[in-house]
């Protein structure tokens, strides 16, 4: 044999030493509780010398590649013991892991999406999640824990005010957020207008908001992602627990359907103070309810099925002259499907309703309104290798809006009956999602969603000359109603627009060393469904409308650059932020705007860009007795509708205006203190500057009479805003872990009686004739108490 085919050889059989040597086997898994056989979201897995790891998806699932041989995984969760696992590894593996809670520690760290040493290089930013156990611990209005409440108190994150619906994320309105239970859509969040929120904390597995940087597999909102998962049930054993509150009392059942295989899931919640009214004669009533409910079936370690729903109500009634009833209802089935160890899938049919009704006895008819949609999802999670993983599916999704029926209910009605015309839509995706790991250092994020939205045929549709439903009176200098030349009528299964949208999402994370790295995102996102409100806050009556002829969607690009750094053997992190972001085709409403039973809204919104931009930080300590975080927000919010043509004033001349959620400046402080593990004190401080607000700047006189006039939209500003609320928890037999266990919980909202202005009205009054301001404030200071209870 020559020298050459010597070398030849022996380079061959190098390659296939190395190769031999570098084969990769992949291992899998689901991560649960121990007790409760409950999957378990976000769950580390390091693989200990390798600077690798995974954590596990929605639905406790993991995997990723190892070359053979033997290895050490780590696997940890916040709240849990951390242990680890010697594999010897010569062929792809099933390993499904339990974790047993952490009896000895005194408190959960308060935000479980924290920065450490092993995910600070994640392109993810711009997201936070807060465990169930911190937000039960928060100090909140009447002894009610509040999710909706409670994310408040993170950067970015504001509302309109004290018994406000919904919430507002970067500068954004209400109606932009993207709220997902169980993969459903919760079109009104509140219950009682906004006191509490419609979702019971009992219930809720993982609460994750995204503000920026978010992944394509989201869509339909240009502002945030709320996505909420509840619990599957204990298959292990039955359990109950609940909670007696000042206003309202829940309870929870869950228990084995077949042991360690399937499960289910009932928690009912209610009010009841207008159950001491009536103890007074008192007519009138205000009081919700709801039902979670879940059943989950799995099969064998390849298929499970899960089925979950919701269904809430409020009932508000005045004597016998009024009664208002509104709620959201959904049903989702889900289908987890393994296809392979790298390949995992999720198929989900769902349905969500939200439902508004309003019964006026005094004149005699009724009011329905609401919106429903059916949507069919197919994800997938592709892990394809240690350094690459794809996210992709598809889903289409059939609305129906009803805008209000009357119906008259006697025959001294004061109405005729009348159908405004229901509207109907298809908004179909296909997405990409990317993790693709180039070094240690730097990892990327990116993917693609293609969104359309057909708006479908409905009953008498008007046309305008020159296509124009809004036109402006030179005369006066006001924009009116144009009068429709005709109608149009389409069956639903024609269409009458179609929109076509691209949406690039790309982040990007670069360590500067092992525990501070620098991110950038950027997101661009379509928005088809628009409030139709003149509120700073949803409100039950409020109405949702597609886009269409003469609504266009709204269309989002946002940019994020963050900063993070974990020091102190990772016991303190800080995080900083800073945003911008434009959104075309921002509705307003010209000045006298009728919105209520309006069958052309068309004819009083306009459309205009809005945009936002701010810092935010981020100081977090997560060890210790003591244990909080501090945030600060400095932002800008701001929108404008201008002139369509020189002859035009546009709204507000044209010039750009505060947004209604406008906050320059937000602080939030909060923390608990273990004493011990029988008591632990809860502490909120909240700083913002007041909400914008449009106020008289002068009066004339007719007939005697003084009428305000106005300046520019939002020009001036409510108080500053503060309150200080405290919580003490106690649990007098912490040791137990069977039989009964309980807690009680005193709290004090507004510590120091802040009258905090939720309005200021101005009126004349009627001895001196003089123009006076009014304060209306919601809450005062208000203590509270509650006793939890499970077994």
């Amino acid at each position: 044999m020559t020298p050459i085919k010597k070398s030849l050889l022996f380079a061959f059989f190098l390659l296939c030493s190395i190769s031999f040597a570098q084969e990769k086997y992949t291992i899998s898994g689901i991560v649960t509780e121990e007790k409760s056989n409950e999957s378990l979201i976000g769950v580390n897995i390091i693989v200990s010398g390798l600077h690798q790891g995974v954590s596990t998806n929605e639905y406790g699932f993991y995997s990723f590649s190892l070359p053979e041989g033997k290895h050490t995984l780590s696997i940890s969760y916040l709240g849990f013991n951390t242990i680890t696992r010697e594999i010897d590894l010569h062929s792809d593996i099933r390993l499904n892991l339990q974790l047993s809670e952490n009896s000895e520690q005194l408190d959960e760290v308060v935000v479980t999406e924290y920065i450490s040493p092993e995910n600070i290089g994640s392109p993810q930013m711009s997201v936070n999640e807060l465990s169930i156990n911190t937000i039960k611990k928060m100090p909140v209005v009447l002894g009610e824990t509040d999710i909706i409440k409670s994310i408040l108190l993170l950067p970015g994150v504001t509302s309109a005010g004290e018994a406000a619906s919904g919430f507002n994320v970067r500068g954004g309105a209400a109606d932009q957020n993207l709220i997902l239970l169980d993969e459903a859509t919760i079109y009104n969040s509140s219950h009682l207008y906004g006191f509490f929120s419609v979702f019971n904390p009992d219930a809720i597995k993982d609460i994750k908001l995204y503000k920026g940087g978010i992944p394509s597999r989201y869509g339909g909102r240009v502002s945030s992602v709320l996505d909420i998962f509840q619990k599957d049930g204990n298959s292990r054993n039955f359990h109950m627990n609940g909670g007696i509150g000042v206003l309202s009392s829940r309870l929870l059942a869950e228990g084995p359907i077949v042991k360690d295989k399937g499960s289910f899931l009932f928690a009912g919640r209610s009010s009841y103070a207008h159950l001491f009214l009536k103890l007074t004669d008192n007519e009138n009533a205000a009081y919700f309810y709801d039902l979670n409910t879940k059943i989950s079936y799995r099969f064998n370690d390849n298929n499970s099925i899960f089925i979950s729903g919701y269904f809430g109500r409020d009932v508000v009634s005045i004597r016998n002259s009024f009664k208002n009833t509104y709620g959201n209802s959904i049903l989702n089935f889900r289908w987890n499907h393994l296809f392979s160890d790298k390949l995992f899938s999720n198929l989900s049919f769902i349905y969500s309703d939200y439902y508004y009704g309003l019964r006026l006895n005094f004149v005699q008819f009724n009011w329905d309104s609401g919106i429903q949609n059916f949507n069919l999802k197919y994800d997938f999670k592709h892990y394809v290798n240690q350094d690459l993983k794809l996210y992709y599916g598809v889903n289409g999704a059939y609305y129906k809006f009803n805008p209000g029926e009357v119906t008259p209910t006697g025959e001294n009605s004061g109405a005729n009956y009348r159908k405004l015309d229901d509207k109907y839509a298809l908004e179909s995706a296909v997405y990409i999602d990317v993790e693709h790991s180039i070094s240690d250092r730097l990892k990327l994020q990116y993917g693609l969603r293609a969104s359309s939205f057909f708006r479908m045929g409905q009953k008498n549709l008007n046309l305008y000359k020159n296509n124009n439903p809004v036109i402006f009176n030179e005369d006066f200098g006001i924009y009116e109603k144009a009068v429709p030349t005709g109608t149009l009528t389409r069956s639903r299964t024609k269409r009458l627009k179609t929109f076509i949208n691209l949406e690039p999402r790309a982040s990007l994370a670069y360590k500067l060393s092992e525990n501070t790295s620098l991110k950038v995102s950027y997101n661009r996102m379509a928005q088809y469904l628009h409030l139709i409100s003149n509120t700073s806050s949803p409100t039950p009556l409020d109405v949702w409308a597609p886009s269409g002829r003469y609504i266009k969607p709204q269309l989002l690009d946002q940019y994020a650059l963050g900063y993070f750094h974990d020091f102190r053997d990772n016991s303190y992190t800080l995080e900083a932020e800073g945003f911008y972001k434009n959104i075309k085709n921002r509705i307003d409403y010209i000045d006298g705007a009728d919105l209520i039973a309006n069958n052309a809204i068309e004819q009083v919104i306009l459309p205009g860009e809005a945009r936002a931009y701010g810092l935010e930080l981020l100081l977090r300590k997560k060890k210790g007795r003591l244990q909080g975080w501090l945030s600060y927000t400095l932002s800008h919010s701001e929108q404008r509708t201008p002139p369509r043509t020189i002859r035009e004033t546009g709204i507000n001349n044209g010039e750009w205006y505060n947004t209604p959620y406008n906050k320059t400046h937000d602080i939030s402080l909060t923390g608990s203190y273990a004493f011990n593990k029988k008591l632990t004190m809860g502490m909120n401080f909240i700083a913002q500057s007041g909400q914008p607000v449009t106020y008289p700047d002068g009066y004339y006189q007719y007939q005697g009479v003084n009428f305000p006039s106005y300046t520019g939209r939002n020009d001036e500003n409510l108080p500053a805003y503060h309150r200080l609320d405290l919580s003490l928890t106690y649990t007098p037999k912490p040791e137990k872990k069977k039989g009964w266990q309980s807690e009680w919980v005193f709290g004090i909202y507004n510590l120091y009686n802040r009258k905090n202005a939720a309005s200021i009205t101005f009126r004349q009054d009627r001895e001196t004739a003089r123009n006076e301001a009014v304060r209306l404030s919601i809450f005062g200071i208000v203590p509270s108490i509650s006793y939890n209870f499970k077994f």
